[in-house]
């Protein structure tokens, strides 16, 4: 039997995520649900698409517990083909080793990671992961600061999670229910 890709949604408080699973597991999390994100999806993992509810449901229910303030850790299996050896190796220890409402700096992740490269090359490996929010690469910070964030609406989307994760105070203006405005 040959390996398919199944796409589910979540709605959450920073907009719609789209969700891509294997049968290995979620493959693929992204800010953008559209044909053409969903078809480059497909693409890049090279696997025919089936409707499959069954296997998103996990994913799609701990990813809404997430935005609903559980400080759960996630449990879903992942695929990591989209990765190459060093991504793997450095998102797999942020995956396993940063809980919730913990941060560390990028050189912390260099170091903690083993990976032998520096804070730059860990932030293009945050920039490049394929799974956020299950593997929580807003929570690696520059030692100097919040740094960068691809995701979303970028650094406001960052701000918001490190809030919600308690990592971060709440201005007064913060809330649970809505996220940054899009950009």
């Amino acid at each position: 039997m040959s390996e398919t890709l199944a796409f589910g949604a979540a709605e959450t408080a920073l907009g719609r995520l789209l969700v891509a699973a294997t049968e290995t597991g979620v493959a693929l999390v992204t800010w953008r649900d559209a044909p053409g994100t969903r078809a480059r999806a497909q693409g890049r993992l090279g696997l025919p698409v089936v409707d499959d509810p069954a296997r998103l449901a996990e994913p799609l229910l701990q990813l809404q517990a997430f935005f609903g303030g559980d400080p759960h850790a996630f449990t879903v299996p992942l695929d990591w083909r989209l990765t190459n050896p060093l991504q793997r190796q450095v998102l797999g220890t942020l995956f396993d080793r940063v809980p919730w409402g913990r941060t560390i700096t990028y050189g912390g992740l260099g170091d903690r990671s083993e990976a032998g490269v520096n804070a730059q090359a860990i932030g293009q490996v945050m920039g490049s992961n394929p799974i956020p929010i299950i593997v929580p690469c807003h929570r690696v910070v520059a030692s100097t600061g919040i740094g960068g964030y691809s995701g979303g609406s970028g650094i406001e989307v960052k701000r918001w999670l490190l809030t919600m994760e308690g990592a971060l105070p709440a201005t007064l203006d913060w809330s649970l229910d809505e996220g940054p405005a899009p950009v």
